[in-house]
């Protein structure tokens, strides 16, 4: 496991040589053999609808770079939003608009997405028995990638790898001992907080105790029950931006002072925004460098142009994940699913994140973890 964290510079660096590359190109032809699909299939409205739009932004910039600059072999990327409102029984139902469109003649490359784990879960065969090339932005539940799905791939660390950083961060930098788990109801705060303990037992830490509460919880009363004049050093949360400020304010209110490390799933603005003071200080994980600390300002604009908003943590996430979509039907000279998945397992993929490398499962042989903490009400990059 490569446990780096690159830095502000080398990756502006990154996404400077990447709009070098655009503007050279810029001259190319435009695409003109036609259309072909890319679906996005992420969280659209409800809860958590900002990290989905994030995803979709990144994912409709990376593309329309890739339109300017000729296309795919041609072809005209067309990027088709599906809102699978957190949910796995809509995840699945979305699936017939893919299914149509395929059987209507049109010319479907894959899919991006889920933004959870659980949808994920539940779309993987149907998008598998379709011959799609799926490529999850976040998903990070770690057998995902260990049930034969040749044509799937995530650009994330799965929670085995966040896990052993976030414990080794835990002990080494927070300098905790015994630990107090908390994470929500889902199979992706259940699964983390799994890996976490083991991690910290590993590491001679000790999960001082578990608790679980409801995705989307406002009631944390149990929760500071347990942890009233208890011995724990610092509390890891597994969930997401919509339990993570509630429970920090909640701590903060009864008066209860501990350092607190969230996982990936609260790396959004909500974290920092609806904690009513009671993040600064926090520590998250992250699967990318958010886009104020990684890009350049000329991404920034260019994301601002196609979307009219600014970007959010998971943009460079989906912009990633359209980038090696793309690379990978560059490299295999094929729209073919078998020969873009065979391409991506053989070749360094070059990203905005560095040269990417998939191993035969479709994770990522080199996965990374960032580290922020909450200052000022921003976040800021640990190093």
């Amino acid at each position: 496991m490569n446990q780096r964290i690159i830095s502000r510079l080398t990756l502006g660096l990154l996404f400077t040589a990447l709009f070098l590359l655009a503007a050279c190109t810029g001259s190319s032809s435009q695409p003109t053999k036609g259309d072909v699909i890319v679906y996005v299939a992420v969280p659209l409205s409800g809860f958590q609808a900002n990290g989905g739009q994030t995803v979709l932004g990144g994912v409709r910039l990376a593309a329309e770079e890739t339109n300017r600059n000729g296309g795919l072999l041609g072809y005209r990327v067309v990027v088709r939003p599906l809102d699978d409102e957190s949910d796995s029984d809509t995840a699945l139902a979305n699936v017939d608009e893919i299914r149509s469109a395929i059987n209507s003649g049109e010319r479907v490359l894959g899919v991006i997405g889920h933004l959870n784990s659980g949808q994920t879960d539940a779309t993987l065969g149907e998008y598998d028995s379709l011959g799609l090339i799926t490529i999850t932005p976040t998903a990070s539940e770690e057998s995902l990638t260990s049930r034969g799905y040749t044509k799937f791939f995530r650009v994330n660390a799965n929670d085995s790898v966040q896990a052993k950083v976030d414990a080794q961060f835990l002990i080494e930098q927070m300098k905790a001992h015994n630990v107090a788990v908390v994470h929500n109801d889902t199979e992706y705060g259940k699964g983390l907080a799994a890996s976490l303990a083991t991690a910290l037992g590993q590491l001679g830490g000790v999960e001082a105790m578990r608790v679980e509460v409801a995705e989307g919880e406002s009631n944390y009363a149990p929760v500071l029950a347990k942890l009233q004049g208890s011995a724990v050093d610092a509390l890891f949360y597994a969930g997401y931006e919509i339990e993570a400020p509630y429970l920090a304010a909640a701590l903060s209110d009864a008066g209860i002072k501990l350092p607190i490390l969230a996982s990936d799933g609260a790396f959004l603005a909500a974290t920092i925004d609806e904690a009513n003071g009671a993040a600064e200080g926090m520590y998250v994980s992250a699967f990318a460098p958010s886009p104020e600390n990684a890009a350049n300002p000329q991404w920034i604009e260019a994301y601002q142009a196609v979307e009219y908003r600014n970007p959010d943590t998971y943009s460079v996430n989906g912009y990633v994940a359209m980038q090696v979509l793309a690379e990978g039907v560059k490299a295999a000279d094929s729209l073919d699913a078998d020969a873009i998945a065979s391409s991506l397992r053989t070749n360094s993929i070059p990203t905005v994140l560095g040269e990417m490398r998939f191993d035969e499962k479709g994770d990522l042989a080199n996965p990374q973890i960032w580290i922020y903490q909450v200052e000022n009400s921003e976040f800021r990059q640990v190093e």
